[in-house]
């Protein structure tokens, strides 16, 4: 199985021992990180990257600072991370002291590793589980912060930090993306991180109101204002009074709904239906669209003052085929949510072949359509991990990646997954770890591994490689992915089949006879 995020810290004073466990953890499909003592275990988790840590296996008797010391100290920094104690002497005094002091599981070395697995499986489906409830939970009462966004891509964490300056003040922000990328999601950290967390988060959805009803929802009106209307209604604009009103797909409003909500943002105060005077009403506004607005304006269908009222702060999420880094880990976390829901607690991990199916995909819908994905393979699972048969309508698009392009063995680490001998400096050992997370690999010309579907910037040498050589592979990695159907090839290269034939003649690249009767 491979790592879909879980990272485990090893704390032993014996180099074999500790050798041997980390080889087991990343057996199990984990990341493992190891240190030679106690106090060693304590700065790490004390440090920025104790954030990352899911489970600690840790030994009870180590010089400096003991198991025991080690427990109560992140018990004192407030960590919650699940601990596995070990130790060479059995007794029930210690066991029972061990969990007492706050460790989840006592183990006796030499512990066998099936024990091992089935402890690790257990607490790490379990944190993964108390951290959805938790996300849940801060939704609800509007504290989720940017903290609690599953990303591990460079292009969110940009969104991620100029969110937080957002947040810091009430300057109205405009997101825009494409359906699915989780701007909500984003407004919401917004607001649990400003001095507004825990109060309203109002979302509306302006393209899901009829026409007639965007008035009345938005702003309120008075009883009997109009035929039906036998009872005052509150608008959301006064429900989001002291916290943020949320509109998504605020492009959708007509423009006679545009130039109230105008007034609105610059008086700060709204005139529902049938009101004899404005109500004044204090909110943050986030907008968020899927359309580009100045597009908008230029067809006269927005706006052009309230189009530079809305976007003083603007943030643009990019959509998920530009980061497949996060794939892995948005997995591991709709799975942990759905396998509780539909009551299939053993379903926990996913097989390398479909994470490298789930990446090569540009999910169309985003992260929404992922997540149901996720959702239909839980379903449809009949093992206690998912493949690659469980995503049939992904499978269908994408098709079979080539048997030679899947990694044989281990799932090749992503830099930031590198293990111990990566972290001492081992170069041998990063050389063998390609900048990628759960992608088949294939071999280039120099015979180093490469992602499949993605090409390397460089030769053996450390050199930039020629330009001739870059596009022969990007011909090659087409015909194959096309399976040799030259007028597809053609046609997603933007060149002409006569061109493509020049090509594959001036760089010895002859179509095969498959790929001639694709034709």
């Amino acid at each position: 199985m491979i790592p879909t995020g879980g990272r485990i810290l090893i704390a032993d004073d014996d180099p074999v021992q500790r050798r041997l466990l980390e080889e087991a953890v990343k057996r199990f499909g984990y990341r493992a990180r190891s240190v030679e003592n106690g106090a060693e275990a304590v700065a790490m988790m004390a440090s920025a990257e104790g954030g990352d840590v899911d489970l600690v296996i840790l030994d009870l008797v180590m010089p400096e600072l003991d198991g025991m010391g080690v427990i109560a100290r992140l018990r004192e920094m407030k960590k919650t991370v699940p601990i596995i104690v070990q130790t060479a002497h059995a007794g029930i005094d210690a066991a029972v002291n061990a969990i007492r002091a706050g460790a989840q599981d006592f183990v006796v070395k030499p512990v066998s590793p099936e024990r091992l697995e089935v402890a690790i499986r257990t607490f790490m489906r379990m944190s993964a589980l108390e951290g959805e409830i938790t996300r849940i939970h801060k939704q609800a009462s509007g504290t989720f912060s940017f903290d609690d966004i599953v990303t591990r891509s460079d292009a969110m964490e940009r969104v991620i930090r100029v969110g937080r300056r957002a947040a810091t003040s009430h300057i109205p922000v405009l997101i825009e993306g494409e359906s699915g990328v989780g701007k909500e999601l984003i407004a919401r950290a917004i607001q649990g991180s400003s001095e507004r967390r825990a109060k309203p988060f109002i979302t509306v959805n302006c393209g899901a109101i009829p026409e007639h009803l965007v008035e009345s929802i938005l702003f309120g009106h008075e009883k009997g204002a109009f035929t039906g209307a036998v009872d005052k209604h509150v608008g959301k604009f006064q429900e989001a009074h002291g916290g943020t009103l949320f509109l998504d797909e605020v492009g959708e409003l007509s423009l006679d709904i545009q130039v109230k909500l105008l007034r609105a943002l610059q008086e700060g105060e709204i005139d529902p239906i049938g009101a004899r005077r404005p109500v004044k009403v204090d909110f943050r506004l986030i907008s968020a669209t899927n359309r580009r607005l100045i597009d908008l304006v230029k067809d006269g269908q927005f706006r052009e003052d309230l189009y530079y009222r809305l976007n003083v702060f603007p943030l643009w999420l990019p959509p998920l085929r530009d980061r497949p880094e996060d794939i892995p880990d948005l997995v591991r976390h709709f799975l942990a949510r759905f396998a509780a829901e539909e009551g299939r607690p053993h379903i926990s991990t996913v097989s390398p072949d479909a994470v490298a199916m789930l990446q090569a995909y540009d999910w169309p819908g985003n992260i929404r359509q992922l997540e149901n994905a996720v959702f239909r393979a839980v379903v449809l699972c009949e093992g206690d991990h998912l493949v690659a048969d469980d995503f049939p309508q992904v499978q269908a698009s994408v098709g079979s990646l080539p048997a030679a392009s899947r990694a044989p063995a281990a799932r090749p680490l992503a830099e930031h997954e590198a293990g111990p001998a990566a972290e001492t400096g081992d170069e041998t050992a990063a050389e063998q770890a390609p900048e990628t997370a759960g992608v088949a690999l294939d071999k280039d010309a120099a015979g180093l591994a490469t992602p499949f579907g993605y090409m390397r910037s460089l030769d053996d040498h450390g050199h930039v490689r020629k330009l001739e050589d870059v596009e022969a592979e990007m011909i090659r990695t087409a015909i194959d992915h096309y399976g040799g159907r030259m007028t597809e090839v053609a046609r997603r290269l933007s060149i002409g089949r006569s061109t493509l034939y020049r090509k594959l003649k001036d760089y010895g690249l002859d179509a095969t006879p498959d790929a001639e009767a694709a034709e």
